[in-house]
């Protein structure tokens, strides 16, 4: 049986069970590998951009005698997979500019799923607020702590219309795109732990360049730093309410 790493585990457990699975970047092919070997999923399409990777993956499904569950295809995102073919897209452990981008791509497939389970490394927040602007509905999100590393996930469905986010400030939206709307509103713990490193590191920042000679550069990187304190702030404060609000 193959053994995930805690942050590939949390984001296998996002797939729904029974779905057929296409996993985008597959790399060595390990998730869909877990997911069939558990019975949780009927059979997956193993994807990637390059051949090493993919070839990797054929080795380790070849191990585990799956070829007849998990096929694999050369594949720019999502260009060799069918507009329903796979009822789960997921896309985990890359950019969020190029998570962005194979869903920007991949439109019309993407849509045709039933969700996209979606763990961006970086630009967390441009990533939630292109799936808010394209009516990508957020329905679960976890966030795990891996070698002292944060790894936030998500699980979205396509929607006609998002209205939730006609109704609420744009400070907290701000939040929402920064930290998570799930995240804050279920008072995930490994959050509230980011928070409060988070909030130590600016801090700290704002010090070192309080102690700096004042230039139009560090007055602008000071007002940035700024901005992010008050939004992390915001967004404890959202997660102190809804505790105390018994949510």
């Amino acid at each position: 049986m193959i053994k995930l790493s805690k942050r590939m585990n949390a984001v296998a457990d996002m797939v729904t069970p029974g779905n057929v699975l296409a996993d985008i970047g597959t790399d060595h092919g390990y998730v869909p590998i877990a997911l069939v070997q558990q019975g949780k999923i009927p059979r997956a399409i193993a994807m990637d951009i390059n051949a090493g990777p993919l070839q990797r993956a054929n080795e380790h499904i070849s191990m585990c005698q799956l070829e007849d569950y998990i096929e694999t295809r050369l594949s720019d995102g999502v260009a060799a997979l069918e507009a329903g073919e796979a009822e789960t897209i997921l896309i985990a452990g890359m950019g969020g500019d190029l998570v962005i981008h194979i869903i920007d791509a991949g439109m019309a497939v993407c849509r045709q799923a039933e969700e996209l389970i979606l763990q961006p490394q970086s630009e967390l927040a441009k990533v939630r607020r292109y799936l808010r602007e394209h009516c990508f509905q957020i329905i679960d999100e976890d966030m795990i702590i891996e070698d002292g590393k944060y790894y936030p996930m998500m699980k979205v469905v396509p929607v006609k219309e998002d209205n939730f986010w006609r109704f609420l400030p744009e400070e907290t939206i701000c939040s929402c795109d920064m930290y998570g709307p799930l995240l804050l509103r279920n008072g995930n713990p490994s959050l509230r732990k980011y928070l409060v490193k988070q909030h130590k590191q600016l801090n700290k920042i704002l010090k070192k360049l309080e102690s700096q000679p004042d230039s139009e550069a560090i007055s602008m990187r000071k007002q940035e730093v700024l901005e992010e304190i008050a939004l992390n702030e915001s967004a404890y404060t959202i997660m102190g309410e809804i505790k105390n609000a018994g949510i």
